[in-house]
Parts: structure tokens; sequence; C-alpha cells
């Protein structure tokens, strides 16, 4: 909250001093492209976080951070502007605003990855989606696709639960433990096993939508780069009509 209430105090001061864009605090910051996002709800994809901020300019490059171990968001991200200028107005228009009951912390940085770690950001830019690098429309789905992933890694937790205080707790010369340990282990693998089968459809599904799509686009840029020939008009000439006028 202090940052926000850091850039509301200066640019209230720059406003009422008439001071102009190019003595703005702004220039400081004119070598980077990148915004650090904030207070971010964690329900939120790379897809949510660039159709909001896609209001002031071009984005071209995301990395919205994630749990190494469950896939989830931890609130906060970097993002990339076509246009310089562009970050401008996303740190002044959308920093304090209130997305799901969070508030926004918007402001410039000079992002750049350490040199030991794995580029987590997905490119934006046209050129890569011609390549086939992942699309802005296709953001969404792809973590979509690796919360399932993560959710079949993560234990039945009631059955779980269950067997871990039946295995700790229960009375060791109780005849029936080891055929109540074993009937709890059995319900584990199947609600693990059927959620495996859920995640598989559920990729499936989503490869043959996107692959659709894809086909789409290549037979959509296949047609711009060859357009139809003409057909022949009246009073055009017909190879077989002997020089005679087609009526």
């Amino acid at each position: 909250m202090n940052s926000i209430r850091k850039i509301r105090e200066l640019n209230l001061r720059e406003l009422e001093n008439g001071i102009s864009p190019n003595a703005s605090w702004h220039v400081d910051y004119r070598d980077t492209a990148y915004i650090y996002i904030g207070g971010l709800p964690t329900e939120l994809t790379e897809g949510d976080v660039v159709t909001i901020f896609s209001q002031y300019g071009e984005p071209t490059y995301i990395n919205l951070i994630r749990d190494k171990e469950t896939g989830k968001s931890r609130g906060f991200a970097f993002l990339k502007y076509e246009d310089q200028r562009s970050t401008d107005l996303a740190v002044d228009n959308l920093g304090g605003a209130v997305i799901l009951g969070r508030t926004l912390n918007v402001d410039h940085t000079r992002y750049k990855k350490k040199a030991d770690e794995p580029d987590e950001g997905h490119s934006l830019t046209k050129e890569d989606e011609v390549e086939g690098s992942d699309t802005e429309e296709e953001l969404t789905e792809d973590f979509s696709q690796e919360k399932l992933k993560y959710d079949t890694k993560q234990p039945a937790c009631e059955a779980e639960q269950e067997l871990e205080k039946l295995q700790q707790n229960h009375d060791d010369e109780d005849p029936m433990k080891n055929y109540f340990i074993q009937e709890k282990k059995d319900q584990i693998a199947a609600e693990l096993a059927k959620n495996r089968k859920k995640s598989a459809k559920s990729h499936r599904d989503r490869h043959l939508h996107s692959s659709s799509r894809r086909s789409n686009r290549k037979r959509e840029s296949s047609k711009d780069r060859h357009p139809r020939r003409r057909s022949k008009g009246l009073g055009e000439k017909n190879p077989e009509s002997n020089g005679r006028r087609i009526v």
C-alpha cells in the first residue's frame, strides 16, 4: 500500500505543478518496458492478467510467478509491453485497482531473470504465434492443463489422512487393523486412477480443440497468401471460343 500511496502522491504533485511528461518521474524508467504486478488474486491465469493489462497497450511477455510444487499462482507477475509508454498508463491507472477483492500494486521494474534459472515466462508476440509458440488465446488452456497435472499428483486428501490416522492410532491388537488399512489403500488407488483418467480425457479434448484452432488459423493464413483467381467475367475471351466473346 505504501508504494501505491507514493505513486499517487507523485502523480498528484506533478498535476498540481503542471509538470510536463518529459519531466515526469516516469522518465527514469524509459529504459524498461516491464512492469511489476503485485496483489493479484491467485485464481487469475496468465490470460486473465493479459486481458486486464491490454487496456493500455500490447503485452508481449508475461511471467506469472507460480509455486514450483503446486503450480498455483503466488499472486504477482512481470509483464512487458510492446510500447514502453504503455507502462506509464498501466502504472497510473491500474495501481490501486481492486480485482476480486484484492488491491493491485503496479510499478515500473527492470525485470531480468537470474542467469541460473530457466525463463518461466511466455512470449505473446505475433512472430511466436506464427512459429507455433503459445498464443495469448492458448495461455489459459495451457495452464489449466498444468493445474490438472498438479491435481493428479495431489493425494486423495481425506482418504490418505484417514489412512495415516488408521496406521498411527488404531489399536495394534485389533485383528482387523490390517484389513482396514488395505481397504483404505485400495480406495486411495481407485481415486487416483479416476483422477488420472479424468485428466487424460480433459487433455485429449483440449488438444483436439487447440489443433482445430491452429488448423483454422493456417487455412486463413493460406487464403491470405494465395488469393483466388478472378472468375472470367462477361466479355472476356475464352480460349475455346475461337476468339468469340461470350455473351
